[in-house]
This record gives C-alpha cells, structure tokens and sequence, in this order.
C-alpha cells in the first residue's frame, strides 16, 4: 500500500500522510549531518513515496532548510509539497534561550513578512509557497487583523496557497491555538501530538473537527520514546536538545511504553514507532504526520507504517483510557542528572 495523499481543505494543495521534518537535518538540535547525508535522507523520503517535506526559513543560516530542500529534491520539485515558515526576525540577534536553544523575537509587521516571503520563494527557487506557517506565533500575531488581512490578499494572489500557525510547546500553545482555530481564516493547523501527549492536541482537533481544519501533527513519538529503542541506560550527545532533559522524562516515559506493549504483540513485524503513526492516521482530521528521521532505518521504517494493521474500537479505547488514567499526569520533579552522554 502506498503512502496516501490528504488535501488541505480546497487549497488544491495536498500533503503525504506521511511527512519529512527537516528539522532533524537542518536546524542542529537532533546532533549533525553533512549537506550530502541531508540531502540523500530527504531524496529516499521521496523515492519511498514521501511527498510532504516541512521546512523553515529559520534552520541554518541564510535559508539552509529551505536550499537544502531545493537542492535535494531539484528535479522533482514539480512533484512534491514544501512547507516552510515565517515569523521571526531573521535579522534580529538571537536572545538568549533555555535548554541550549536561542531564540530571535518575532517581527509580524508587512515589512517583515514581505522580506521573509521574498527571500523563501528564492531559497526555494519558487514563485509560490505550498504551505507557509506562522512560526510559533503568540497571541499578539492572533490578534493581529491586518497580519491575517495580509495573508488572505497573499493567498487570494496565488504567491501563497495555503496558510497557518505552526504552534510550539510553552511559546504559544493552547490559549493561541484555540484562538487561531476558532476566529481566523486558516487552512490548516500544526502542532505537537502523541499517544503520550495528547493535550491541548485533542483539544485543537475537536475545535479543528468544527470547521473541518485538517491537522499537520510532528513530534508523533515524543521525541523518540513511542520508537521504543530507549533503555534506562541510554544518554544522549551534548548537541541533541533531548540531552537537556531530567532523567525522569526517561523513567515514566519507559513505563508507559510498557503499558502500550500490547499494541505491537499481536501485529507480526510491526514496531511500537509504526503504531504510534498508525493511531495519529486513524483521525481523518490528520492530513500528514511528521516523524523524526534521523537514519535510513527509521525512514523506512516510518513510511512502512500505513501498511500495518489498523487499531480497532477497542485499542482505541485502551490507548484514550490509558492516558486519562496514567499519561495525562505531568511528570514528578527530578532534581537528577541530564541525559547526556558522558
């Protein structure tokens, strides 16, 4: 079975339900890769049926996420979906961040938001973006009516297709979302969800089922966990963000594999990171889930996963017990060691 194709809403865009994050090969958090072994990555997501590749103005420096994306993907560009983002004020020094990160502010005036388009459309040597999403937005850019005024006029233009916010965890999350979803003009909405984490995901796409917003959804195995590959030994390099996280995040995290073990007994071959996309694709309001590809196994892997066995009614209903019993409860304090790997 092929990976399927999702619309986005009448836009005449569509995105594969299985997607290409650049992230992990662009932007540095996920550890490094070359320009050649990011580029060979993104062209076997192609040549495996991956047609939806997210990328930002804002990975690397001068537009590498998007270049990167043009250069791989050079003769087939025709062929495929690009998504990239705008938002922050490239030019703008990077304040300092938490977690090793940095982050530059926002700039949602035209100005900005031209000068970011212009320079996207080069980078990906393009006359229209595929799917352009406010990065990260607060609610000062949801409340913004001639932002979104700008964007209808840019989508009613055709130099962009589709549009939408890209939502973040702690930096604009459930009371922007919601605001996005229920009083703006969007065409889709992306955000993180998981069978650990799934709020405020079940609460955007009940408000999305409502106007009938199809869901771009990453971070579909909790940054690594639901790929069940993690043991209570494992540590991290200093330049992977999850190198910054408390040790407790790995405990509770490997008790609540266990608890979903069931899911992969009986499906022969299937691993918990094919299910773990299987459960997001069994919500049509799902258009494309974005896994974290960081090897060719993992590639293949994930763009297997559509041709495993569907969840059935009572799966469902285990997984949706099991996180109102035991996942939705936040993680206890852990004043211990880092994940990093000495």
């Amino acid at each position: 079975m092929a990976i399927e194709q999702r619309p986005i809403r009448d836009t005449g865009v569509s995105v594969s339900e299985i997607g290409f994050g650049v992230w992990t090969v662009a932007a540095g958090w996920w550890g490094s890769f070359t320009r050649d072994e990011a580029a060979a990555l993104i062209w076997e997501a192609y040549d495996l049926g991956i047609t939806f590749f997210n990328t930002s103005n804002a990975y690397g420096e001068d537009g590498y996420g998007e270049v990167l994306v043009r250069e791989a993907l050079s003769d087939v560009l025709d062929q495929v979906t690009i998504a990239t983002t705008f938002g922050y004020d490239l030019d703008a020094e990077r304040a300092p961040g938490k977690s090793g990160q940095a982050e530059r502010p926002h700039d949602w005036s035209k100005d900005n938001v031209m000068r970011s388009l212009e320079r996207s459309l080069a980078h990906l040597g393009t006359d229209s973006i595929d799917v352009w999403q406010l990065h990260n937005p607060r609610m000062d850019a949801m409340h913004d009516d001639a932002l979104w005024e700008l964007l209808a006029e840019l989508r009613s233009q055709g130099v962009v297709k589709s549009f939408g916010p890209s939502i973040g965890p702690a930096i604009g999350w459930k009371d922007e979302g919601l605001y996005a979803l229920e009083h703006r003009d969007i065409d889709f909405f992306h955000h993180i969800y998981n069978m650990l984490e799934q709020e405020p995901g079940r609460a955007f796409n009940e408000a999305a089922g409502r106007r009938d917003i199809p869901m771009l959804v990453r971070v579909p195995h909790s940054s690594g966990l639901l790929e069940d590959q993690y043991t209570l030994e494992t540590r991290f390099e200093a330049n992977d963000h999850r190198s910054h996280r408390r040790t407790t995040w790995l405990v509770e995290g490997l008790q609540k594999i266990e608890a979903l073990r069931f899911l992969v007994e009986d499906r022969e071959g299937a691993t918990m990171g094919q299910v773990a996309l299987k459960w997001l694709l069994a919500d049509p309001q799902n258009a494309s889930i974005q896994p974290n590809i960081l090897t060719r196994d993992q590639l293949r892997e994930f763009a297997a996963a559509p041709d495993i066995e569907d969840l059935d009614a009572d799966e469902l209903g285990e997984i949706e017990t099991l996180f109102n019993l035991h996942f939705g409860v936040e993680p206890s304090e852990d004043k211990g060691e880092r994940l990093i790997k000495a």
